[in-house]
């Protein structure tokens, strides 16, 4: 692993394998890039991503993509009803001489891809809890520590909600990013059907490994902040509670619960790495502005008058920035 003289070097060559990543993830994925550099920011983050969209946007290639462009172990669990908690965890078996033996599940990777996370039951939602909080995992009174860096990289389809469970709030709130992908512009659709209907297939090449990429999350939590920051960053949180004595009228007309203090730790740790990807070396206000979209959109909760009159959480969030 390259060691760097001061932690400003170490913020340059942080923008720099960002740089990397982008480039070799967009031979493969075609625009998107937002999404992909919300991603990115989750992994230097040590966050975990709930990506949503319509079937064909690439979401699943896009972090199969990730995983090959980083040194990293990676697993992919497909979600379905009769999914069962041992099936991602692992469990206990009799071995050759009665003696029980742990046989670990797919959740021991770097990266975990949970594909159509809510076609499962909470029973087994619930199992990816203590993994995304406490990277850990407890069999039988045992805890088995998951190895790092530890990324839970979800996909759920918003059409088809007929056989799915809706994530309980408690799940949700360990996302750090909540990202939506939308239809690719003109362009790149065209792009998009060259390139995935020809017999050749772009050569990507690993840009980070695991130790590298441990040595960046320590310096994204190491990256200092003003206080102003900081301050606008919970009065963003503290306006969108409703029923509470900072609370917007927007807030309390059209909120029924607001983000819980996750959400303002989650905007001031983006802003630190937001700031670091575009070659600053600390957080500004517009970079929490940047990313408060993803970080609140799912610790928020319209009523029903909202919903009624269609006011989006996007909207409602974007009115108090």
């Amino acid at each position: 692993m390259e060691t760097y003289n001061s932690e400003v070097e170490a913020a340059d060559a942080l923008a720099g394998a960002y740089s990397s990543l982008k480039d070799e993830i967009g031979k493969k994925i075609i625009g998107q890039d937002e999404t992909i550099e919300q991603l990115l920011m989750s992994v230097f983050c040590q966050g975990h991503s709930l990506l949503i969209g319509v079937p064909g946007l690439a979401k699943t290639m896009l972090i199969q993509t990730l995983a090959q462009v980083l040194d990293l172990s990676f697993s992919r669990i497909q979600f379905t009803p009769d999914l069962m908690p041992s099936d991602i965890l692992g469990a206990e078996t009799l071995d050759k001489e009665r003696n029980f033996r742990f046989i670990k599940g797919p959740i021991f990777a770097n990266i975990i891809l949970a594909d159509e996370i809510n076609r499962t039951p909470p029973k087994t939602q619930a199992a990816l809890l203590e993994s995304m909080q406490e990277y850990g995992v407890t069999i039988a009174g045992k805890k088995y520590p998951l190895q790092k860096p530890f990324f839970v990289l979800a996909t759920q389809n918003p059409i088809e909600q007929e056989g799915t469970y809706p994530l309980p709030e408690a799940q949700l709130d360990r996302f750090m990013f909540n990202i939506q992908l939308d239809y690719p512009e003109f362009a790149e659709e065209i792009e998009i059907v060259k390139t995935t209907t020809a017999d050749t297939g772009p050569e990507l090449k690993q840009v980070l490994n695991a130790e590298e990429i441990i040595s960046f999350q320590h310096l994204v939590r190491k990256t200092p902040v003003t206080d102003n920051v900081v301050e606008y960053a919970v009065d963003l949180v503290q306006k969108m509670r409703p029923g509470t004595g900072k609370a917007t009228k927007m807030a309390n007309e059209y909120l029924e619960w607001g983000a819980g203090p996750r959400g303002s730790q989650t905007l001031i740790l983006g802003a630190k790495c937001h700031a670091l990807l575009h070659g600053k070396y600390s957080p500004d206000i517009e970079d929490v502005q940047a990313i408060a979209i993803p970080t609140l959109r799912h610790r928020l909760i319209r009523n029903f008058k909202a919903e009624a009159e269609h006011h989006s959480l996007e909207e409602i969030i974007s009115e108090h920035l």
